[in-house]
């Protein structure tokens, strides 16, 4: 019993409860309107790679397959340095999994024109389990990016002199 223990004590890499990596473009490049917690399907060499914090979700978008549910394409997890013959594929498509009614609900989104599915984060939960946050989104029209930019600004000079005020 003592041993189990200690193995999971000694985790290296991100613990329970980390983001592992963000999509730090997805909220400049789109307005996301709802937002939802994913499990996904790994290797045990992905899941190494993960806790290793070796992933990149920035280029990645989630699309429904016919039949099969909701899959998250063009993630990239490097490969495990340990995993020798076993080791998986980067950019293999993973499934996600979520509850029958979030993936109709998905799909019925899905199908209006100008609504993606866009990954925000990858992150380990409070049980250790790797999870994905999905946003149903709107890509942005250039003004809008503008937009942001100036409010971002904006509030980053309003900080600044308060700051210089106290």
């Amino acid at each position: 019993m003592a041993g189990k223990k200690a193995s999971t004590k000694a985790m290296a890499g991100h613990t329970a409860g980390s983001t592992v990596a963000l999509n730090r473009k997805a909220r400049f490049e789109y307005t996301v309107e709802e937002e939802f917690e994913a499990g996904i399907v790994l290797t045990g060499t992905e899941v190494k790679s993960l806790r290793a914090g070796k992933a990149n979700i920035a280029d990645a978008y989630a699309s429904a397959k016919e039949g099969e549910g909701i899959w998250l394409v063009n993630a990239y997890i490097a490969e495990y340095g340990h995993g020798n013959q076993f080791n998986h594929d980067p950019k293999r498509p993973r499934k996600l999994l979520l509850h029958k009614k979030q993936i109709s609900k998905l799909v019925g989104r899905l199908k209006v024109r100008g609504v993606t599915l866009v990954p925000l984060s990858l992150y380990f939960n409070k049980r250790g389990l790797a999870k994905l946050k999905l946003g149903i989104a709107i890509g942005k029209k250039v003004y809008e990016k503008r937009d942001t930019i100036k409010k971002r600004d904006w509030e980053r000079d309003k900080a600044r002199i308060m700051r210089q005020k106290n």
